[in-house]
């Protein structure tokens, strides 16, 4: 297919053809293709990828096979499963899968997805892209683990529910994309793993992006603020988180900073006012007591009255002696 590939070749972009298989050695048999470092084969409408269809691919770094429809399912007596489909690429650092898989992908996806990662012995991947591949969950938790060397996971615009798989194998990781999935809160137990990733545990702090997923304005959410301000993880985006409250039939959006914020105002305006009405309950006791013991209080208060009274005459006429004198 691709077999005069000039051998000085850096960069390959064969994008927008309609190759349903990719057959074996599509760079040929005798190739040196020493300094090819970037194969971009998008939009190539690829379903099946040959357990031998890269060969000479040894300093390749970085494979992009976007928007393709690759199927990892039977079909008849065929198998799209091919686990050592990446195994020529011992240099590979980048894996671009975004919107790489077939529609309504088998819920095997993420057990495949780790047998391939696993007999690809892809040990110095640093980035991969999974996004916009209708991912659900992950039955297999343990899908990133065989990658030691991943440092940049990106699952956006997947069906993600929550964390459910594991991240504290991923020892070099330090961002996680998780914007505009299907997470409508965060367990206490899922912001500790969180911290784990992070200062003090590592030596390297880890960036989080949910924005866009549709958290409940709810107590988890209020837990998920207050995490956010408190951890040492970075969020990404943080004042573009949002939470979705349903009323009636109407789901209304909040962004959370400003839920938050509301929810504090409202509780100070009640401290104030509660204040306000105390303080006037306890003025009209006062004033109601007062009054009701008018006749008591003049009794006692009459004799005081006229100790004072008496003084303040006698310094008046000592005033006025002291002025006559001088």
């Amino acid at each position: 297919m691709l077999a005069d590939l000039p051998e000085e070749t850096q960069v390959l972009i064969f994008t927008g053809n309609q190759i349903p298989t990719l057959p074996w050695n599509i760079f040929g048999d005798l190739k040196d293709l020493s300094v090819l470092k970037t194969i971009d084969m998008s939009n190539n409408g690829i379903r099946e990828i040959k357990g031998k269809s890269y060969h000479h691919v040894a300093n390749v770094e970085r494979l992009i096979l976007n928007h393709n429809n690759l199927s990892i399912s039977n079909e008849g007596d065929e198998n799209y499963h091919h686990p050592r489909v990446f195994s020529n690429f011992i240099n590979l650092i980048e894996l671009h899968l975004t919107n790489a898989f077939a529609d309504n992908t088998d819920d095997a996806l993420a057990d495949d997805l780790h047998d391939i990662f696993v007999n690809s012995n892809l040990t110095k991947l640093f980035k991969i892209h999974l996004e916009q591949n209708e991912i659900r969950s992950f039955k297999d938790q343990s899908v990133f683990c065989d990658l030691p060397s991943l440092m940049d996971l990106y699952l956006g615009d997947n069906y993600i529910p929550g964390l459910n798989f594991n991240i504290t194998c991923i020892k070099k990781i330090r961002f996680l994309d998780l914007q505009h999935n299907n997470i409508t809160k965060f367990t206490q137990k899922e912001l500790d793993t969180f911290d784990l990733m992070s200062f003090p545990f590592r030596n390297q702090s880890l960036l989080i992006d949910f924005v866009g997923n549709p958290f409940r304005c709810d107590v988890a959410i209020k837990n998920l603020y207050v995490w956010m301000h408190e951890t040492n993880v970075t969020i990404r985006n943080k004042d573009l988180v949002q939470c979705h409250q349903s009323k009636s039939v109407n789901t209304y959006i909040l962004n959370l900073k400003n839920f938050a914020e509301n929810k504090h105002a409202r509780v100070s305006r009640a401290v104030t006012i509660l204040v306000i009405v105390l303080t006037i309950i306890l003025v009209s006791l006062l004033a109601a007591y007062a009054y009701l013991s008018k006749d008591r209080l003049r009794t006692r208060l009459t004799p005081l009255l006229e100790i004072v009274s008496r003084k303040v005459h006698y310094t008046t006429i000592e005033s006025q002696d002291i002025g006559t004198k001088i």
